[in-house]
């Protein structure tokens, strides 16, 4: 098969979708990989690298999207990108289509086969795709929060440890998945006062166990999401749906009576955010004060790290690649539940409930969609 890696076009995206190591492991099942001049410079990748792997490296764009049969990328398509969508190409990439209506309903116009990173899921309801950015973000999310404090910023002026004979911050984690949990290792680990809430007492159980004890976890309704929000310094909002939009769990009237100076780093913004008052930003420009709390609502944390977390990235998706190349989408589908679950968007029809619902079109499941 013929496979496409693009540069990213993203503001502030310094990933790429595949490693040279990954392009090594294309090129020995016998696909041809083609990958833009540039591609890893952000993640510290030459050119040279790549063509060291077995990739032929092209100067223009258009010669990676028109020449590939299946397109591997970091992060959904925008506006500059959509003249490159077409009838029957494979696009896997983080999609979050259930925050983009837009791209939604091109890919279906232009009947693109779309697969999202974030909706591949096991058996057990696991993002295996997901899981090594979300650890990323999360981890990262402490760091930025932490920085949102700072005064300069418009913080409070708050240090997460605290100090001698002075209260630490107090810090509310919004889910316990994978993000939610690396956030709370690292803030733990900075000596920070940390509630976790979640609807999953296990996993409330698993945080606990894994952190000694040294941490509160609180079931997550809305009483105790109030009582706690109303009282932190600073607030991670990592609650996820798979392939749906994130449900609002912070209100406006919540952030309202948030301390001031107080932050909110809202992790799920990618899927539309958790509370009321987020709205993307980009590493750029990546904060904004809204009614007196410092909100860091970047829609791709992880491009911060960009050499970490291209690593991490292709360590995840190269094997389901590898699937899709090897015997193409509509076999490696049948074959494999996680992958069928990770269809998006098919040949003109919404594949994934979650997307559909969001807003109000049909859905068709994956199985039917792409037949026997």
């Amino acid at each position: 098969m013929r496979i496409g890696v693009p540069r990213e076009v993203k503001g502030d995206e310094n990933r790429v979708a595949v490693t040279p190591g990954g392009v090594t492991g294309l090129v020995a099942h016998g696909h041809r990989v083609r990958v833009q001049s540039g591609a890893g410079a952000g993640s510290l990748i030459s050119d040279e690298q790549y063509r060291a792997a077995g990739a032929e490296v092209v100067e223009r764009v258009e010669d990676v999207w028109r020449e590939s049969d299946l397109v591997l990328k970091v992060k959904e398509p925008i506006a500059a990108e959509y003249p490159h969508l077409r009838p029957g190409l494979l696009l896997f990439t983080y999609l979050h289509l259930a925050a983009n209506e837009p791209l939604t309903r091109l890919l279906v116009e232009r009947g693109v086969r779309a697969i999202g990173y974030e909706t591949v899921q096991l058996d057990d309801g696991s993002l295996p795709l997901l899981a090594p950015m979300s650890e990323v973000a999360g981890r990262l999310s402490i760091q930025v929060g932490a920085w949102c404090l700072q005064a300069e910023n418009g913080g409070r002026g708050v240090l997460l440890g605290g100090a001698s004979g002075v209260r630490p911050a107090k810090v509310v984690i919004v889910g316990a998945g994978i993000a939610g949990a690396n956030a709370c290792k690292v803030a733990v680990g900075v000596g920070a006062h940390v509630s976790i809430l979640d609807v999953n007492p296990a996993r409330l159980r698993y945080v606990h166990d894994i952190l000694g004890g040294h941490v509160t976890t609180v079931m997550s309704n809305r009483a105790n999401v109030e009582e706690e929000v109303a009282e932190a310094d600073l607030v991670i909002g990592a609650v996820l749906i798979p392939g749906a939009r994130a449900p609002r769990l912070v209100t406006r009237p919540l952030v309202r009576r948030m301390r001031r100076g107080a932050a909110l780093v809202d992790i799920s913004i990618d899927q539309g955010g958790c509370t009321e008052t987020s709205r993307p930003t980009t590493h750029h420009d990546p904060i904004y004060v809204e009614e007196g709390v410092v909100h860091y609502c970047v829609t791709n944390m992880p491009g911060i790290v960009p050499h970490t977390s291209t690593y991490a990235l292709t360590n995840a998706t190269l094997s389901y690649a590898l699937a899709v190349a090897d015997v193409g989408l509509e076999r490696a589908a049948r074959e494999s539940p996680p992958l069928r679950r990770a269809i998006n968007v098919y040949d003109g029809k919404i594949t994934h409930r979650g997307v559909a619902d969001a807003f109000g079109l049909a859905y068709v499941a994956a199985e039917d969609a792409i037949g026997s």
